[in-house]
């Protein structure tokens, strides 16, 4: 599912037309290198930062949220929101 996550965040980053880069400086990153492995499917965008990661791609926060949890926590996502798959 991570994989899945990070080929979603790597489509709607380049959809807004964003760098790596510039994705984490806006989040505060210090090395754009994080960015790339969460793309890759190596990490998760950590809970604290989704509405930064957000902003940066052009995302509502809420349905990036939504998504992200959709991905990396199904179980609680099918609990939350029924019939969502």
């Amino acid at each position: 599912m991570r994989r899945d996550a990070g080929r979603w965040l790597s489509a709607q980053r380049e959809k807004a037309g964003v760098t790596q880069a510039q994705v984490a400086d806006h989040v505060g990153y210090r090395y754009y290198t994080f960015v790339s492995q969460v793309e890759g499917g190596h990490g998760r965008v950590p809970s604290e930062h989704f509405e930064l990661w957000a902003q940066a791609i052009g995302v509502d926060p809420q349905a990036f949220a939504r998504k992200l949890l959709g991905f990396y926590e199904p179980e609680i996502h099918r609990l939350l929101f029924p019939g969502e798959s």
